[in-house]
């Protein structure tokens, strides 16, 4: 069993930041790829950033220069650094991750963590 738990959500003002954090734990042999979507009110849920095991990263284009993402293999965590937070960026945000247990290849999902950006 692999589990995957959110933290570091919450409200900001615009211009401001969050780091969020995401750690899997459980019968890991390996991860792969891992990153963040994120869903807001009537709309898509949205990519917004990955890293795979190398550390290459890729973002969408609305958050290049603003948000970083990072993770640390010793403890199966992912972060998303979100810096210049916009209105626009409220939403729910999702990690994910591609492990490999001893018995299967598969992706899980955290729970999901309210990142809310007003004044």
């Amino acid at each position: 069993q692999v589990h995957l738990v959110e933290s570091g959500g919450g409200l900001v003002q615009p211009g401001g930041s969050l780091r969020l954090s995401c750690a899997a734990s459980g019968s890991i042999f390996s991860i792969n790829t891992m990153g963040w979507y994120r869903q807001a009110p009537g709309k898509e849920r949205e990519l917004v950033a990955i890293i795979t095991s190398g550390g290459s990263t890729s973002y969408v284009d609305s958050v290049k220069g603003r948000f970083t993402i990072s993770r640390d293999n010793a403890k199966n965590t992912v972060y998303l650094q979100m810096n210049n937070l916009k209105p626009e960026d409220t939403a729910v945000y999702y990690c994910y991750a591609h492990i490999a247990s001893r018995t299967r290849y598969s992706t899980y999902w955290g729970q999901g963590t309210q990142v809310t950006v007003s004044s």
